[in-house]
């Protein structure tokens, strides 16, 4: 069955050309000498990517595999001017970054719900003969052809804006958690990898306030060379405020397997450590105090440390506290403002790209289209050089 998460898409966007100016000189009966009348052309559609907060996933563009704005219109006779071609927007969830095809670089990222952004700019229409008329060149005899449509094949990359990031490996009770503390209701089974996809909860806090918590798929060691899961979601971690890692109550070394996180997270991102952390030891509805207080003393004291058991609520009201205590530190806050800058204008490495697409099932060449409608009408103007002429 195929997912409804998808999180990796590649288009082919276009924008409109500008219109051609007219050259026109007014003839009739009762002004044989009219002068020139030439109208401007029209310009072409923007291709503008749109933050949406009623979309959390790429699906709705998964089948979309080119979009083209519409071409400006030729400007006519008596001064009229062509039309302008319709903008195109393309609505994405926040928190999309967008990366040139070809090379890999970074183009944009829509980071917040209505933020507008110019993908690809239409080309302006050409001037009109009557742009041109002087004093000592009355009649002239040609207009300005527009400008050309920009094209580029884009990959959108979703990373899930989120308060809280889970970490943890499979079966750590991440997806428990999320269903404890707010209405998502992910898949949870007594296996490695049941959650496949990443989703997110709403937790509900004291007087109305809230955050949103991230359940990512399970990381295993060796996750940032490939294995289990491999990259395939760690980046959706990078857009989270707080990482509260997640750990069992009966795993023979928590530290051990805390550190074990970390590294997978360093070796993906270093900037990620920057973070403020959170560790949860789960599944403690068969601890006792003494042993709590044993475990305790054994675990790092760098970061604050919060026993739970999701199934029976033992220490949730704790945990929330201390999530939302975390997320408000002024500390936390300024960690978020300073490492955006960094975080988002790293280019993509190509291959990892490959995979990525791959996993989408987005591997195939996108087809360039050609426009054969105004096939004729195609000329070479990147050096087109618009005069401005002004009126009598």
């Amino acid at each position: 069955m195929e997912s409804n998460f998808v999180d990796y898409v590649k288009i082919l966007c276009r924008s409109g050309k500008g219109g051609k100016g007219s050259m026109h000189l007014r003839h009739v009966k009762y002004n044989p000498n009219g002068g020139p009348d030439g109208g401007d052309g029209g310009k072409g559609g923007s291709i503008i990517l749109r933050g949406n907060h009623n979309y959390w996933t790429l699906l709705h563009l998964k089948y979309e595999r080119h979009i083209f704005a519409e071409h400006g219109g030729n400007g006519c006779k008596d001064k009229c001017h062509g039309t302008d071609g319709k903008d195109v927007y393309i609505d994405v969830p926040p928190g999309t970054v967008v990366y040139n095809a070809e090379t890999g670089k970074f183009v944009c990222d829509v980071a917040y719900d209505g933020q507008e952004i110019v993908l690809l700019k239409g080309g302006r229409g050409g001037l009109g003969n009557f742009q041109f008329r002087t004093a000592t060149n009355q009649a002239p005899r040609y207009a300005q052809p527009g400008e050309p449509m920009q094209e580029m094949a884009v990959i959108l990359e979703l990373k899930l804006l989120a308060d809280v990031g889970l970490v943890g490996f499979p079966n750590a009770g991440k997806s428990t958690l999320v269903s404890s503390l707010s209405n998502a209701r992910p898949k949870i089974a007594n296996y490695p990898f049941t959650t496949m996809e990443p989703s997110l909860g709403i937790v509900g806090y004291r007087d109305g306030k809230s955050f949103v918590m991230a359940d990512i798929p399970g990381i295993i060691e060796g996750a940032s060379e490939g294995k289990g899961l491999g990259l395939r979601f760690l980046r959706h971690i990078e857009r989270n405020s707080l990482l509260l890692f997640m750990v069992p109550g009966d795993t023979d070394d928590i530290k051990h397997e805390y550190e074990i996180l970390l590294n997978e997270l360093r070796q993906f991102n270093p900037e990620m450590l920057d973070k403020h952390r959170v560790l949860a030891v789960t599944k403690c509805d068969l601890l006792d105090e003494e042993l709590i207080d044993m475990l305790r003393e054994t675990l790092p004291d760098d970061l604050p440390v919060v026993f739970i058991s999701a199934v029976t609520g033992f220490g949730l009201e704790e945990l929330k506290d201390v999530l939302w205590r975390e997320l408000n530190a002024e500390s936390n806050k300024l960690q978020a403002i300073t490492s955006e800058d960094s975080l988002v204008h790293r280019d993509k490495d190509m291959s990892q790209f490959a995979q990525e697409l791959a996993d989408e099932g987005e591997d195939e060449d996108i087809e360039y289209v050609d426009d054969l409608e105004d096939a004729d009408d195609i000329e070479e103007l990147d050096d087109l050089e618009y005069i401005e002429v002004e009126e009598d």
